[in-house]
């Protein structure tokens, strides 16, 4: 079935539109292994510019069954597409070296003709300092002191001047970052789970997207409140600072389309489980089991039902309301073409009411 209007108007707070993503984990389980995952991995990338999706999204996770290095598999993914844009969402900078991040950014940019979108974090993450090596400062500090190398370095800024002989190049040689993207540094993004987060990006002049996991809410908001304040924020912190207009802020949101009551009951079981086992919902066959949920975290509720349904709850979300575009939150244990199902039931059921357009 297909919905080309919303059952009932949209309300006057909703904003159409603009573009739909979506956000995979590129996961592979035990049975069938990491190589089969990253081209199941491509080949959702290729339905998904064949439907009309304008970004695709793929987050990144260190040891365990999910995706750890974007930007090669965004490098191929680029090679079997043409229009879609490839992002990821997120990167923590705790854990990257800013300067080969820029550097491997700007290869990978150039060499999918300018369709990369990163998303980065600043988040207080430390669960792998054994690993990186830890820092005399704490993670979040390090993290934004990363961010800003990193956001210089994709700039093109001088990041040293070389003074003496012996350093690897003439005396006086400017060293930047090669190659160069010009255009890369205007598709950063924060991915941001608080208000303070958006405050910083919109600061700092980067995008914003609003993921599935929040803290520091007030007590009593909703998780679609919170995200709706959060936007608000960012766009107010923009135009004071900046004096223009802000850049489109994307949303990710589980919205599951039960196009048939089969669909329906599925979606309805991954409802159930992620509003009960929250982060450590639907896994692959082999994956670790996550850390336990911090206190004061909460997660996106997950849109499904009937198109109708949905089309509705969505409508009456304040933060998906309150967004340009909409991201599509991916079950991390779904196969391919569970996966496409979803992005084809989305967006050709749900995603028109919403004042979506495909690309041509």
């Amino acid at each position: 079935m297909t919905i080309a209007a919303p059952v009932n108007p949209q309300p006057a707070s909703f904003r159409p539109k603009q573009r739909l993503g979506f956000n995979t984990r590129v996961s592979f389980n035990d049975e069938t292994g990491p190589a089969q995952g990253l081209r199941d991995g491509i080949e959702l990338f290729k339905e998904a510019e064949r439907l009309g999706y304008q970004s695709g999204w793929a987050y990144q996770r260190h040891f365990d069954h999910y995706l750890s290095s974007p930007l090669p598999f965004f490098a191929a993914a680029g090679q079997h597409t043409k229009r879609i844009n490839l992002g990821s969402a997120v990167i923590p900078m705790r854990y990257q070296d800013p300067i080969l991040l820029a550097e491997a950014a700007g290869t990978t940019d150039l060499l999918i003709d300018g369709r990369l979108e990163l998303a980065i974090s600043t988040g207080a993450n430390a669960a792998f300092d054994a690993v990186f090596g830890t820092v005399d400062t704490d993670a979040r500090t390090e993290a934004k002191r990363r961010q800003a190398r990193f956001l210089s370095a994709i700039a093109g800024e001088v990041l040293h001047t070389v003074v003496s002989p012996g350093q690897g190049a003439p005396q006086g040689a400017e060293l930047r970052v090669t190659p160069h993207s010009p255009t890369l540094r205007s598709r950063i993004r924060q991915g941001s789970a608080s208000l303070s987060s958006a405050v910083q990006a919109a600061e700092l002049g980067i995008g914003l997207i609003s993921g599935t996991v929040q803290h520091d809410q007030a007590e009593g908001e909703t998780f679609g409140q919170y995200q709706a304040r959060i936007i608000k924020a960012f766009r107010a912190t923009w135009r004071r600072t900046w004096a223009t207009e802000p850049p489109p802020v994307a949303v990710a949101a589980s919205i599951l389309v039960g196009t048939t009551a089969e669909l329906r009951e599925k979606y309805a079981a991954y409802d159930l489980e992620r509003r009960t086992q929250g982060i450590a919902a639907s896994r692959p066959k082999g994956a670790l089991a996550p850390a336990s949920q911090p206190a004061g975290v909460q997660i996106s509720p997950v849109f499904q039902g009937t198109p109708d349904q949905v089309i509705e709850a969505v409508f009456n979300d304040p933060g998906i309301a309150a967004a340009d575009e909409v991201v599509l939150f991916l079950p991390p244990g779904f196969g391919l073409a569970e996966n496409i199902r979803l992005l084809t039931d989305l967006a050709e059921t749900v995603a028109p009411g919403l004042g979506w357009s495909p690309a041509s």
